[in-house]
């Protein structure tokens, strides 16, 4: 069987796009509310519209369009750190460089704390692109520096999201270096945080990667569930470069188990994606694993002519961990055809990249390619050389204590996570009994409230009656009073009108007395009247 080359741990720039348009929301709202002018926020919002109708068409030119047209330095560094995710694999680092360079520009300038925290995002982004090409280049020392640059941005904005996607990068590292230690904890580390933001596509990409090593460590069945965990979680957030490298890992399993249909219908299926979306290292390795499965079936001319179309694509792209396996696997081919003075060229060429790159599993492919070549030439000694360098490299990739490592990283990944559980269930209880207690007060204060708002109105309408019946009162003693003056006035008024009665009445037995009767006035006259 061929040196297997799959290309399973998923490292995209920022293990993908981490800032869309529509995940910087949070914070365009923050510089919105301190910087903003109605007519800005009009601007921004026609710039979002015509982007998202943009992906169903031309992403890329439009995404060129709107950088041209951008009035605003946090509306290009979005634009930037956009095109550094899809533009293609030529001109996407130019587009970080000025992400990068406007970033620190703005950072350091900003105005306000959110201003400051929203260039810190672009500018960590910018650095973890920075870490992820130098990976490509073979610079590993660098690409640790600016991965590390990129953490301790994101760890001081407490940006988990950010945080997580450069614990992925460090991780590949070291795992690539064989220190499965670090390797794993970083991964822990990066799964962990995505799933407390309840990130899916970090947390597929963490589950991959960690399937990943224990597919390395001979633990097929964990490496099959963590796989295939990852790959359900891409096909339903539809992340087609995801996807295509899940179908790569599973595919690869399928292949060292012996199962070549099922290995080649994974292989093809991921070859069709990428290519669908010009993922181009994506295609040099589906390629590569085909041209695997090819050369184990001992057909040479097409096994080789998978390895060389992927040769070609990873040295356009300078994809310095891609051309090592590439090498290895066109030696063994060369090797296997009996021209031994070409597969020792491509061997020796493979071996300096190998060691460029300081990735043990690339230096023991080229390790035991050479040892074959030697045995050919018998060149016993460089050859035992070889031998020894192989079982070294061999060993600090997967032995027992990395094995133990990976199975107390998972123990102790499965124990906090049940522990998160438990808490979290504590946690619900605690926060019903409370929510029990809360309705019990707040139903002992609304019965001690309605108490005393009716004591309230009972004195209320005590003090009312009291009031009324005191009114009432003054009002019946002030008409008794009045009653007894007028009691009082009318007997005074009677006695003066007895008096006076009486005054008239006497007056008028003197006026009686004094004055002749009439009738004897009358008589008198009558008398008068005879005599004459």
């Amino acid at each position: 069987m061929l040196p297997n080359a799959t290309y399973k741990i998923i490292t995209t720039r920022n293990t993908g796009p981490l800032y869309k348009l529509v995940a910087t929301n949070r914070y365009f709202i923050a510089w919105q509310n301190e910087i903003m002018t109605l007519k800005y926020y009009f601007i921004w919002s026609a710039i979002f519209i015509c982007s998202t109708f943009a992906y169903g068409q031309n992403e890329i030119d439009s995404l060129k369009l709107a950088l041209k047209n951008a009035k605003h330095d946090t509306t290009r560094c979005n634009i930037l750190n956009e095109l550094a995710e899809t533009a293609s694999d030529e001109e996407w680092p130019v587009y970080n460089e000025q992400l990068l360079n406007l970033a620190e520009k703005c950072e350091s300038t900003a105005a306000t704390t959110a201003l400051k925290e929203y260039y810190s995002r672009y500018l960590a982004s910018a650095l973890n692109n920075i870490g992820f090409l130098a990976i490509e280049l073979g610079d590993i020392p660098k690409a640790l520096e600016f991965y590390h640059k990129s953490l301790k941005i994101s760890e001081e904005i407490m940006d988990k999201k950010g945080i997580a996607g450069s614990l992925n990068g460090i991780g590949f590292i070291y795992r690539n270096q064989g220190d499965i230690h670090k390797a794993l904890e970083a991964f822990h580390k990066s799964l962990k945080i995505q799933e407390e933001i309840m990130e899916k596509e970090g947390i597929a990409t963490s589950l991959n990667n960690i399937g990943f090593i224990y597919n390395t460590q001979g633990d097929i069945s964990k490496a099959l569930e963590f796989y295939h965990k990852s790959l359900k979680i891409l096909e339903e957030i539809k992340d087609k470069r995801g996807i295509a490298m899940s179908l790569i890992n599973l595919g690869s399993i399928y292949s060292n188990q012996g199962d070549i249909p099922k290995a080649l219908e994974f292989y093809n299926k991921s070859l069709k994606i990428q290519e669908e979306i010009m993922d181009k290292k994506g295609v040099a390795t589906s390629l590569l694993n085909i041209g695997v499965i090819y050369g184990d079936q001992g057909d040479n001319p097409k096994s080789m002519e998978f390895f060389k179309k992927s040769l070609k694509i990873r040295e356009e792209i300078m994809d310095k961990d891609g051309i090592a396996s590439s090498l290895i696997n066109i030696g063994n081919i060369l090797l296997k055809q009996g021209k031994v003075t070409e597969a020792f060229v491509y061997a020796t060429r493979c071996m300096g990249t190998a060691k460029e790159l300081g990735f043990p599993e690339n230096i023991k492919g080229a390790a035991s390619l050479l040892k074959n070549i030697y045995r050919k030439q018998n060149k016993f000694k460089e050859a035992f050389d070889m031998y020894e360098l192989e079982i070294q490299m061999r060993d600090s990739i997967s032995n027992q204590e990395t094995r133990k490592a990976s199975l107390k990283k998972q123990f102790q990944y499965d124990y906090d996570k049940k522990e998160a559980v438990s808490n979290a269930e504590h946690k619900s209880e605690l926060e019903k009994q409370q929510a029990v207690a809360d309705e019990k007060n707040r139903k002992q204060k609304i019965v001690i409230w309605s108490v005393a708002i009716g004591l309230f109105l009972v004195i209320v309408f005590a003090g009312f009656v009291f009031k009324s019946l005191n009114t009432t009162r003054k009002q019946k003693q002030l008409i008794e009073i009045k009653s007894k003056e007028t009691e009082e006035q009318k007997k005074v008024i009677e006695e003066k009108q007895k008096e006076i009665i009486d005054s008239i009445t006497y007056a008028r037995r003197i006026q009686r007395a004094l004055i002749t009767n009439e009738k004897y006035i009358e008589k008198s006259l009558n008398k008068l009247k005879s005599k004459s």
